[in-house]
């Protein structure tokens, strides 16, 4: 069990290295103060990060859940290792974020992203539960997200165009995480993605002033949600019949 040990020493010290981090805070600057200091269109709104508490108690339910499928080794280890990675890269991404080291912030973005999708894919679609993969929908789709807003600040922090518009170029990102929702459904048949990124795009559209930003997200979100469920529906009824 010194797996799993380990599995609770990591989460731990990843929440209390996120909570301190705004609470001292680390470089004399919350996260969310870092992230205010550039106008970056695809961010949502302060309220939106109330979904790390929501992570936060999924993750520590689902330790609590596998302790007897550990002990019966019913848990593939690579995932515990996985799970143990996931709480270094957040911890490095934060630090990085904190003294500034915006571009090798991307690199543990990244990283956090890579081993999600790999704990994430190790559960079928028949296990959405709290003890399997329903944390890690949460999870992952949100860390979607974050990684698309770190890539679009890291790239304005660094006066980075991409020769387009920064409007044109926010508004597909926002296509780009409706796309990757509609893909978990059609794929995972994830609801609970789907949720996550209409939580999170929802909260871009409110923090825009810009009316064409936030009017488009919004579309876009409708159009996400009606196909994701069209897609949900027809596969449910194809995988029943």
């Amino acid at each position: 069990m010194t797996l799993y040990l380990a599995m609770w020493i990591s989460l731990i010290v990843m929440i209390a290295m996120n909570a301190l981090a705004n609470i001292i805070p680390l470089n004399n600057q919350t996260t969310g103060e870092i992230s205010n200091k550039l106008d970056v269109l695809f961010t949502p709104t302060g309220y939106v990060f109330s979904i790390w508490s929501v992570i936060y108690i999924l993750l520590i339910i689902w330790l609590m859940m596998i302790y007897k499928p550990m002990r019966r080794h019913d848990v593939d280890r690579k995932i515990g290792f996985a799970f143990i990675a996931s709480c270094v890269w957040n911890i490095a991404w934060l630090i990085c974020w904190h003294f500034e080291f915006f571009n090798t912030s991307i690199v543990f973005m990244l990283l956090l992203l890579v081993t999600l999708i790999f704990i994430y894919s190790n559960y079928t679609n028949n296990e959405q539960t709290f003890a399997k993969r329903l944390p890690f929908s949460i999870y992952l789709a949100w860390i979607s997200v974050a990684t698309i807003a770190n890539i679009s600040y890291v790239l304005k922090y660094n006066g980075v165009t991409l020769g387009i518009n920064e409007l044109f170029g926010s508004f597909v990102l926002v296509i780009l995480a409706a796309a990757l929702a509609i893909l978990a459904v059609k794929v995972s048949r994830d609801l609970y993605f789907l949720a996550v990124i209409t939580w999170a795009l929802i909260g871009v559209s409110v923090a825009n002033d810009h009316a064409l930003m936030s009017t488009g997200t919004g579309i876009v979100v409708g159009i996400m949600v009606l196909i994701s469920l069209y897609i949900y529906a027809i596969t449910e009824k194809s995988s029943s019949a």
